[in-house]
């Protein structure tokens, strides 16, 4: 093996240190000045719906479609059936990660059984075989079973990850209550939806000291409570995904491929999460690839499932229209696609190292993605960046054939 000792590599120069790469003694690529080295990237909140609706993706596909776009690990959420609740359902999820994973595939357990927020799931029994608790797609109505969830999250030393939703605000809603739902005759869902659960288990962290994270933030309000929770001490991260720091719901189209949970907020919003980025309120950036068969997206704004497609792209559409522009260092981009999210959750890096060509150009086209869910706003956008090299604990998981053998 040869090994480079160093962090990122960008136009020929180190711009991180700290990190180790190893190359099999066979590579014999040449990098240039449009080539970077990074980090495996690390996404904390994907579904690949496996087990119960492998039609939709699975552990195969969807890991083999983030290996492509140069991640090392990802975290399941446990909206599956069956529900991971106990260590017997768990293992349904363990035992097809074991055979089909491309890349390190680390499941979420549930918080509560069978998700449906009424008593806790088995934590102890969990905690030893998952990367933290969620059950995201639900929020947790009950504050003393959250308190009781935070309590035994603490003890166990593991992190409790919120899907925030106040059940009695969504009121049959399905995008933004804001002016194109009022204009087009479509049920809104209000921000503080959002972020009147995560004041409540703000205050709950603060008071039993769990660890705490807060799933797909996507309104001014969530940023503000967290920038403000963390100036307390409060032990606190938090994501956004792509579509929220770039799209709004002044870009909303009659299409189901704009329809997700969080909905695509307001302009204001969009601000507010790219500043929360920019000065660390916002720790990380998940896709949420929330992946349906075609039929479960082409029912329109109203009929649609929930969930678009988005770990293939994800890279190439920050670095585009983030980094590119100077709305971001790229240096907070890495640390929010790789180094939070690993010490957050505990993720060992293992030498994982990616290559990316930053001058690389082509349109998004969902027909060529790998994963089974092809549903995404972002179709048709020019975007710079792909991944040609992918190395997970010393093994190749991709290799772009531009590279050869």
């Amino acid at each position: 093996m040869m090994t480079k000792n160093a962090g990122i590599y960008r136009d020929g120069r180190i711009i991180r240190d700290g990190a180790c790469f190893s190359f099999p003694s066979s590579f014999r690529f040449p990098l240039t000045s449009d080539h970077i080295v990074i980090p495996g990237l690390v996404d904390v909140h994907v579904h690949f719906r496996e087990p119960g609706f492998s039609y939709k993706e699975s552990i195969r596909s969807g890991s083999e479609a983030a290996a492509r776009a140069g991640y090392a690990a990802v975290c399941c959420m446990p909206n599956l059936d069956p529900v991971p609740d106990s260590p017997m359902h768990l293992q349904a999820e363990t035992d097809i990660i074991r055979r089909d994973a491309r890349i390190r595939v680390l499941p979420y357990g549930a918080l509560t059984r069978g998700e449906r927020g009424e008593e806790l799931s088995d934590l102890a029994g969990l905690a030893p075989h998952v990367v933290a608790f969620s059950d995201d797609g639900r929020g947790v109505q009950s504050e003393s079973l959250m308190r009781s969830a935070m309590e035994e999250a603490k003890r166990l030393g593991r992190v409790v990850a919120a899907h925030c939703e106040d059940n009695r605000l969504v009121r049959g809603g399905y995008i933004h209550d804001g002016e194109y739902a009022r204009r087009h005759g479509h049920r809104g869902i209000c921000s503080e939806s959002e972020w009147g659960p995560l004041a409540r288990d703000l205050r709950l962290a603060r008071e039993t000291g769990c660890a705490y994270h807060v799933c797909h933030v996507s309104c001014r309000e969530s940023v503000d409570l967290i920038r403000a929770a963390k100036a307390e001490g409060v032990d606190v991260t938090c994501e956004t995904a792509p579509h929220y720091l770039l799209l709004s719901d002044a870009d909303l189209q009659e299409d189901g491929r704009f329809k997700m949970n969080p909905p695509l907020r307001t302009e204001a919003d969009r601000e507010a999460l790219l500043a929360g980025l920019a000065d660390g309120t916002v720790d990380m950036i998940a896709t949420d690839h929330a992946p349906h068969s075609a039929e479960e997206k082409s029912r329109g704004l109203a009929g649609s499932l929930m969930g678009i497609s988005g770990i293939e792209i994800a890279f190439p559409l920050l670095y585009t229209h983030l980094v590119r522009p100077g709305l971001i260092p790229f240096e907070t981009l890495i640390a929010a696609m790789t180094d939070r999210p690993r010490r957050r959750f505990g993720i060992p890096e293992d030498g994982d190292t990616a290559i990316f060509d930053l001058a690389f150009r082509a349109p998004v086209c969902p027909e060529n993605f790998l994963s089974q869910g092809k549903s995404t706003p972002f179709a048709g956008w020019e975007l710079y960046g792909k991944c040609i090299w992918n190395q997970v604990g010393g093994v190749v998981v991709w290799q772009d054939a531009m590279i050869g053998n």
